[in-house]
């Protein structure tokens, strides 16, 4: 009944030790969940649906966020999710990839595709509203530290969000060097503050029994309901446990969480439930920074400033790794990737992604101007993402692991009890702000469908009009004029004779000596090894095919691939090879595959796509482009 162990995922620990990945899994992964102490226990009492100050709700709250991070973040994400790896990699693309690879053509893969795809559109929802809500969090620290800077807590939180997006090109290697040690002094922080608070009135542990959870439902249902709108924010941040998996590692993620992340906030959560008993509405204007002496306030405001920034960059990092994966496997045209780290070749920069983020974020700013506006909006790509990714886990239980029913029902049953609560508690929030997280979450998932469905659209016309290889063969090598060098058409297809090649013989009548049919294809699995990476096939008179495989996680270079080519005639060289490219342009066929606006969608990314001269890393002055139409 146990899952497979994959062979990939412990790679990192032998490289690196495991110490190192623990407290830089401590840095990157659980700065979103770290920084929530900030403003869930307040928005959960003084938010949109308020609470009253007493025993059973504050001992309910303490209680349910407890017993929400061992469902959801230890049990659902930590125990099992965690172990549905695709070769070391997690998220819910690199998932998606590995079910839709083992269960094709059943009734069902589509939709479960969908599903995969909207929680990654879902995400970019999440990494607009993450940095936000964090940065505003913590700045508004002010407010408590030194209420006559109060009023600079919105212009603060616009620089320091500018600041952050703008170093993105140059990388954060460096950088990241700081982020375990900050954060975890962060934690230390924020769980020694906690204590203290709970040394003085120590009867708030009785909140780790269910019962007061419990006990907080029997005595008013909806109340409760509407709180775990507010609640969830615990435990925003759980699904970058199984997301960052690939970079450090199953088992360094699970021992920072059980042993060190999980015990300093739950006892800030307790320590703050702690100080409302004593102080009641006083402390609710800010729980979080009244646990410190006035003393610490400030320096506490700009540890908790570097925590939502780490908290930032590691969403932002996060946003350009799914949009790579989402390129690769054909959900995204092709943008510019920049690589940041000439020795880690998971730091990635995509301009356009950035600056889109970027504007988005300021705007949520601007437009939210508090954390508690916000936090209206926050939540819902969350919950969503969470109650997809249950789906998928679904699929794996029964379809990859063949769980029995009797253990993998009441486990589905329980999370989707758990999920779908909270996801319905945060739909009450769309009128005041959920809506934003909804909205973008619905215009990625239209463009990554579209972009899906015409390429697939494309590929068949184009497939409908190839010629059989073995047949131009053997018409055109003796008929056509052959010239020296040699020529690499690449095609998506590796069926057929590619459009390129028809057009050049039509119009230049001459064959180069040998001729490359070359197709690059993305595999269902995050690293193809060198020795996976060619296959070739000689078909005669100086034709080869060319297959060379990537994992969705490595960048195409075919240059490179090529010099491993030593079957194929003479060795490649760069300076004798003439790469030729079809640019297709899209006319409106008589029965369209798509709708006109969804045609015109694909038609305006197909023309901005980054061109693939760029994208395979082919020799700018060794390229040929040549057009051609299709009707879809």
């Amino acid at each position: 009944m146990r899952p497979p162990e994959s062979a990939g995922h412990g790679a990192h620990g032998h490289q690196e030790g495991f110490a190192k990945l623990a407290v830089g899994a401590v840095g990157v992964v659980f700065g979103d969940i770290g920084t929530s102490p900030l403003y869930a226990f307040r928005e959960t009492f003084a938010g949109e649906h308020t609470l009253p100050l007493d025993t059973l709700h504050i001992m309910g709250v303490v209680s349910l966020m407890f017993w929400s991070m061992m469902i959801v973040v230890t049990l659902k994400y930590v125990s099992i999710i965690m172990r549905a790896d695709n070769k070391g990699e997690g998220g819910s693309l690199a998932l998606l990839a590995l079910i839709s690879g083992k269960v094709k053509n059943l009734r069902w893969t589509s939709g479960i595709i969908l599903l995969g795809v909207f929680a990654t559109a879902l995400f970019y929802g999440d990494s607009m509203i993450t940095p936000a809500v964090s940065v505003l969090g913590a700045i508004e620290g002010l407010s408590v530290a030194a209420p006559a800077f109060g009023g600079l807590v919105l212009p603060l939180a616009v620089v320091i969000l500018v600041f952050l997006f703008a170093i993105q090109r140059g990388g954060t290697s460096k950088v990241g060097l700081f982020f375990g040690p900050v954060m975890i002094f962060y934690f230390v922080v924020i769980g020694t503050l906690g204590l203290i608070s709970i040394a003085k009135t120590p009867g708030i542990l009785w909140a780790f029994s269910p019962t007061y959870a419990l006990a907080f439902f029997a005595a008013g249902p909806l109340h409760a309901f509407l709180a775990m709108g507010s609640v969830v924010l615990a435990v925003t941040g759980a699904e970058a446990l199984y997301a960052d998996m690939g970079h450090f590692g199953r088992n360094p993620i699970r021992f920072s969480w059980l042993c060190f992340v999980l015990p300093a906030l739950m006892l800030n959560y307790m320590g703050q439930g702690a100080l409302l008993f004593r102080d009641g509405a006083h402390a609710l204007e800010s729980p979080f920074y009244m646990l410190a002496p006035d003393f610490l306030q400030l320096p506490l405001v700009l540890l908790a400033t570097a925590a939502a920034i780490i908290a930032s960059q590691a969403v932002i990092s996060g946003a350009f790794s799914v949009t790579q994966q989402a390129i690769q496997l054909g959900f995204m045209p092709r943008l510019r990737i920049e690589h940041t780290s000439a020795s880690t070749a998971g730091q990635i920069y995509i301009p356009l992604v950035n600056w889109l983020l970027m504007t988005m974020v300021i705007l949520l700013v601007l437009f939210f101007q508090t954390s508690s506006n916000l936090t209206s909006a926050y939540g819902i790509a969350v919950t969503g993402a969470m109650t997809i990714d249950t789906c998928l886990l679904g699929v794996v239980l029964f379809r990859l692991w063949n769980w029995k029913p009797l253990y993998a029902i009441p486990l589905l049953a329980l999370f989707f009890l758990v999920d779908g609560a909270y996801f319905a508690a945060n739909m009450t929030k769309v009128p005041s702000g959920g809506w934003v997280p909804l909205l973008v979450g619905f215009i990625v998932f239209a463009v990554l469908t579209t972009w899906a469905k015409g390429r697939q659209l494309m590929m068949s016309r184009l497939r409908e009009a190839s010629m059989p290889i073995k047949v131009f063969v053997q018409s055109a090598a003796n008929s056509a004029s052959r010239v020296p060098g040699t020529a690499v058409f690449m095609t998506s297809s590796p069926e057929g004779v590619p459009h390129a090649l028809l057009h050049n013989l039509k119009h230049n009548k001459v064959l180069h000596e040998r001729v490359i049919l070359l197709t690059v294809k993305i595999a269902d699995e995050p690293f193809i090894t060198e020795a996976d990476r060619v296959r070739h096939d000689d078909l005669g008179q100086g034709f080869h095919r060319i297959i060379i495989r990537y994992g969705f996680m490595q960048d195409p270079d075919v240059p490179a691939a090529l010099s491993s080519v030593h079957d194929c005639g003479t060795d490649f060289r760069m300076m004798d090879t003439s790469f030729f490219l079809a640019r297709q342009t899209l006319l409106p066929a008589e029965k369209p595959g798509m709708m006109l606006w969804r045609e015109k969608l694909f038609a305006w990314m197909l023309r901005n796509a980054e061109s693939a001269m760029e994208f395979f890393k082919l020799p700018t002055n060794r390229v040929v482009e040549l057009g051609s139409q299709v009707e879809i």
